[in-house]
């Protein structure tokens, strides 16, 4: 059957063929692809990202869907660069589209030479620079079934970007073995189709080149993945939840793995039930764990209260996304860390951490398990939407690095050398060490109420006073294992820049840019919010003359918690936002930075 030909230029001759050459190299590109929810725009995404890391390329992916199965605009993106980066680029190199609103919607985003492929089967784009394809014409009549129409598109991309062969073809044999031999054929056909077809236009062919990279050794992974296989690592075994959006990958990945590990996944009927199961796991001494959002955590935040009053050790993930209410459930925010801080009725302690990658999301997740055993309270784990489901590589997980603490636990043994056993003991540390329930020869007595030490319901006012500071002075007293935040950028420079979560990729490559200009930077990316590093914080402010605090939310509730506790640097703190469920991208903060400069000079 013969493919339709491309709404384009003519075919090449022989001679042309023989003297193509890539007409322009890129070392940072970014592609977008976009239609309609269903479309396969993220498969696309997948795939491209596949060929991108294979070549030694540093990855980062993005997603734009709504909160619907099928239908309505989806678009995402991918980014291969030769430097690490881990955000999107200013401006796309192309465009793969499905529909003309894929057109409409990201044309903004689009670098001023950017070419926009088409699926030419039912419209003719409106763009100067494009190149049409009847993709689901192709594959339709040649397969039987127009959805192969996304890896079609990938053969064509392929040929523009001047793919290796074997390469390209691996990745449709990787991506697709798993749903059998038959799901495999027709994708390399497909791939074979979309290739062919843009092999037979000149303008198509090595368009561009895309170089070897020296980022061979990394993962492809997501915020939500590391966070899983963190908790499974660091010693997780109870996990109960309940679905939402952008936190739902954290169970589905534990469902498929953690009971390989002799562990257990519930889902629970609602976030209510998920986070007193979570509780009762703690109490027997499991390491316990839930994953939420914003709806789900106002649900659980009484849960949190009480495990707190118990001094008992859990995780809470709080993958953030746009608020309040049901808000945008698959758009970007960081707007939960005024929640958190002073989460729920009455005064309790928490700690609050912040990973700012993938990577960071593996270690830290450990690092959380260890605190919330320890020292017996609830630890929030708080991601955003753009770190828990965009893709990035990053080093495969050092398995050494990882080091599972348990020392306030007692076994059976521990207990008889007491005297007696207090649930709640008065300890210097303000520790008290914990027999799990069901110990044996231990009677465990743990509540929600205010209590004795033994456990018993208390109203006594020296009782409450005292134990109201045994728990509260954790917060003081933990803070030489709370993890410190990490430095970057010149240690002379007199401009700050602070951020949390998904913000450090932008962050760090606007101060690339900053630095090419001569604009001296550092940046403070801070990886405990609460209680807020003082310690730490002090002589970073000490060091400037201004410090932005970079965060996706209206109110800049990071830098109002830092002025709540130090206010003597309020003159200083200035706040760069954005609230609009999109990320940050590099010139967002370099411009306002850039401002600052200039104007101290002037």
């Amino acid at each position: 059957m013969t493919t339709p030909a491309a709404q384009t230029s003519p075919q090449p001759t022989d001679a042309e063929r023989a003297n193509r050459r890539p007409t322009k190299e890129l070392v940072d590109v970014s592609v977008i692809v976009g239609g309609q929810g269903g479309d396969g725009t993220l498969t696309v995404v997948d795939l491209v990202a596949r060929y991108f890391r294979k070549r030694g390329l540093y990855v980062y992916t993005s997603r734009n869907t709504l909160s619907r199965i099928r239908g309505g605009h989806a678009d995402a993106s991918v980014r291969g660069c030769r430097d690490p980066r881990a955000a999107i680029k200013a401006k796309a190199d192309l465009l793969l589209a499905f529909d003309q609103e894929a057109i409409d919607v990201v044309r903004s985003e689009l670098d001023p030479d950017a070419l926009v492929l088409y699926d030419s089967t039912t419209f003719k784009a409106d763009f100067p620079n494009s190149l049409g394809f009847p993709f689901a014409t192709m594959v339709g009549s040649q397969l039987g079934q127009p959805i192969y129409k996304n890896t079609a598109a990938y053969g064509a991309i392929a040929v523009l970007m001047g793919f290796d062969d074997a390469i390209t073809r691996q990745v449709i044999e990787e991506r697709f073995k798993r749903r059998g031999a038959e799901a495999l054929d027709k994708n390399l056909k497909a791939l074979e189709i979309g290739r062919s077809a843009a092999l037979e236009v000149s303008s198509a062919v090595n368009r561009w080149s895309l170089p070897e990279g020296d980022a061979h050794n990394l993962i492809l992974t997501t915020g939500n993945q590391a966070a899983a296989l963190g908790f499974v690592v660091g010693g997780g075994r109870f996990f109960a939840g309940y679905p939402i959006t952008p936190a739902t990958e954290i169970m589905e990945y534990l469902m498929k793995y953690l009971p390989n590990f002799h562990g257990v996944v519930r889902q629970g009927e609602d976030e209510l039930a998920s986070i007193n199961m979570v509780i009762g796991a703690a109490t027997t001494g499991a390491r316990a764990m839930t994953s939420t959002s914003g709806p789900g955590l106002s649900l659980m935040t009484e849960g949190i209260g009480h495990a707190s009053t118990a001094e008992l050790g859990i995780l809470v993930a709080d993958c953030q996304r746009v608020g309040p209410s049901t808000g945008q459930p698959t758009r970007h925010e960081q707007s939960d860390l005024a929640h958190l801080a002073h989460l729920g009725h009455g005064e309790y302690p928490k700690f609050i951490l912040s990973p700012g990658s993938a990577e960071d999301c593996f270690y830290l997740t450990v690092d959380a398990l260890n605190l919330a055993e320890k020292w017996r309270l609830p630890v929030i784990l708080l991601l955003d939407q753009a770190l828990c489901q965009n893709a990035s590589t990053v080093p495969a997980f050092d398995l050494s690095k990882v080091k599972v603490e348990r020392p306030s636990l007692l076994t059976a043994e521990q207990v008889a050398a007491h005297e007696t056993y207090k649930s709640y003991a008065f300890a210097p540390n303000g520790i008290s060490p914990f027999a799990p329930v069901g110990t044996a020869g231990v009677t465990s007595q743990i509540t929600g109420n205010e209590h004795d030490e033994w456990g018993h319901v208390s109203v006594n006012p020296v009782n409450r006073q005292k134990m109201m500071e045994k728990r509260m002075g954790k917060l003081t007293q933990a803070r030489d294992d709370l993890p410190r935040p990490r430095y970057f950028g010149r240690k002379e420079a007199r401009i700050g820049l602070i951020g949390f979560g998904s913000t450090s990729g932008p962050i760090l490559e606007a101060m690339d840019a900053l630095d090419a200009e001569s604009i001296p930077v550092k940046y403070l990316q801070a990886r405990t919010l609460f209680p807020v590093q003082q310690e730490t914080l002090g002589p970073f402010f000490d060091s400037v003359d201004l410090a932005f605090v970079v965060e996706h939310n209206y109110t800049g509730q990071l830098a109002r918690l830092i002025r709540e506790e130090m206010p003597q640097h309020h003159s200083k703190l200035r706040s760069i936002l954005k609230y609009d469920g999109f990320s940050f991208r590099a010139p967002d903060i370099a411009a306002p930075v850039r401002e600052a400069f200039h104007g101290a000079k002037r």
